[in-house]
């Protein structure tokens, strides 16, 4: 592998002549992704043996509504793009939102800069401007971001939600005076909800709806290196209750969800307890946003089923998770199956939690979350940057990491990573309005998880990180069908209703 890749291959119908065609009740179709070189690959021929492991999917056993998979609008990959020819843009955003790709349903963005930004920037830098007068998007237009979200809302059929995040309110509201770091002054708790309204209202009028906003990213802050501005769990929910959620209300954009918290999901309990704790506080909250960068292995199902019974009528959304600390790895599949990743918490974490974050495999970290995810609430699930360079940039911090897409600006060259394929076995597959359904799976190193499509359909996602083939023997509904899934692999099963 590790070569260009135009639209067509990604999704190659052609099937992987393996051994023996097994013929059972169900009628399915199978695709896998593999380190030995399958990309989304239809298989039609399975070599079975004995002893298959049986997987048993209840349709009746009901949990969440699936709202969508995607990746996120960022200036640096906004600015990569457009440095691109128009035909491997257009490939790009066709391999990320075309039926024929993989058809992101979610996605989000950032409200004034971010780290994965060129420089700081803010919609509004008159100090002391309380009505917002100076307010201007003027900035995402001239970076490429507002062009962008637009050319793949004309590519994408059913279109995808957006949730929009601010790091950081423009310094001036701020008691630092500063773009990292610090508290909004109480004397802007209205102007920075305003913020919020005028920011949907302006987008509203490029053509681009925002779905959701998370309140800020990382209130518990990054260490004080990028942009960042702090809240405790009391102060968040006091700002929306008095302030975000009655302004954006009066201004007609009570359909526009609020999600709290948006941080790393260990840390969930204090920040639910305390959104949750009455109809009140829990008013203006449609649901919960958290990150991936406690663990490079550890789900923390405990904490995620304690946030769904705290809310449960509430979305539980991954807004954001990346191979962080990493600059990518160019044309080199193989490195994305192999142990040699290292996180932040590598080098940073304390002793104490040093064991959550060991050498990992890329493709396994994307895989095993967002199964686990599943398997625990969580209703929709983010990737962020969608493209990055080959040093893992731009950044202004020089906080470099991995995205799915890769790119060479200077020689107009594109590199469909590994991790591409590994959240189109999601998305693509996995619609919006989906209801996540009873699946387990007899073998402790094998993940499962499943879904029923609104169209009917049953899509069974399987991930095998063994260095052994696996026979899988699917039962639903008293019908059965065997497989096999390929050694480090995963795998999308339709089953056709």
């Amino acid at each position: 592998m590790g070569k260009n890749i135009f639209l067509v291959i990604p999704f190659i119908m052609a099937a992987t002549m393996i051994s023996c065609n097994v013929s059972n009740d169900l009628e399915t179709e199978v695709y896998e992704t593999s380190a030995q070189g399958n990309s989304l690959k239809k298989i039609t021929e399975f070599s079975t043996g004995e002893n298959p492991v049986a997987v048993t999917i209840n349709p009746e056993e009901k949990f969440q509504t699936i709202t969508g998979f995607g990746g996120s609008f960022t200036e640096s990959s906004a600015h990569l793009l457009y440095r691109l020819s128009a035909a491997n843009r257009k490939k790009i955003l066709d391999a990320y939102f075309s039926e024929a790709g993989a058809n992101y349903s979610l996605t989000r963005t950032h409200i004034n800069s971010c780290d994965f930004s060129l420089k700081h920037y803010a919609y509004a830098m008159v100090a002391g401007d309380k009505k917002l007068d100076s307010f201007s998007i003027e900035a995402d237009k001239k970076n490429n971001l507002i062009p962008l979200i637009l050319e793949a809302k004309s590519i994408s059929k059913d279109g995808f939600k957006i949730i929009a995040s601010p790091w950081t309110a423009p310094p001036w509201m701020k008691d630092n005076n500063n773009w990292v770091g610090g508290k909004l002054l109480p004397e802007y708790n209205d102007t920075w909800a305003l913020y919020y309204s005028k920011y949907v209202e302006a987008y509203k009028k490029e053509g681009i709806d925002i779905w959701a906003l998370t309140v800020v990213n990382e209130p518990h802050g990054n260490g004080n290196n990028w942009e960042s501005m702090h809240f405790s769990p009391e102060e968040m929910t006091a700002f929306v209750q008095n302030h975000m959620g009655p302004i954006l209300a009066a201004n007609g954009k009570a359909n526009v969800k609020i999600l709290g918290y948006d941080q790393n999901r260990a840390g969930i309990k204090e920040w639910v307890d305390a959104m949750y704790k009455n109809d009140s506080t829990s008013k203006y909250y449609a649901g919960t946003a958290i990150h991936w960068y406690e663990s490079t292995y550890e789900v923390f199902p405990e904490a995620l089923q304690y946030a769904h019974k705290k809310a449960p009528g509430k979305y539980l959304i991954q807004t954001e998770a990346c191979v962080d600390s990493e600059i990518p790895h160019w044309n080199d599949d193989a490195w994305y199956w192999k142990k040699e990743a290292t996180d932040w918490g590598w080098d940073w974490a304390s002793e104490k939690d040093k064991y959550l974050h060991p050498k990992y495999a890329p493709v396994n970290r994307y895989a095993v979350d967002i199964i686990g995810c599943l398997n625990n609430w969580v209703d929709g699930w983010v990737d962020w940057n969608m493209v990055l360079d080959k040093q893992g940039g731009p950044n202004w911090f020089k906080n470099w990491c991995t995205a799915p897409v890769i790119v060479d600006p200077e020689k107009d060259e594109v590199y469909f990573t590994p991790l591409y394929y590994t959240m189109a076995h999601f998305s693509k597959f996995i619609r919006p309005g989906a209801v996540k359904i009873g699946c387990t799976i007899a073998d402790k190193e094998l993940l499962a998880t499943a879904v029923k499509n609104p169209d009917g359909s049953i899509a069974l996602v399987l991930f095998n990180p063994t260095e052994q083939a696996k026979t899988i023997a699917i039962q639903l509904n008293n019908k059965t069908k065997n497989i096999s899934i390929s050694a480090k692999a995963l795998q999308t099963v339709i089953i056709k209703s």
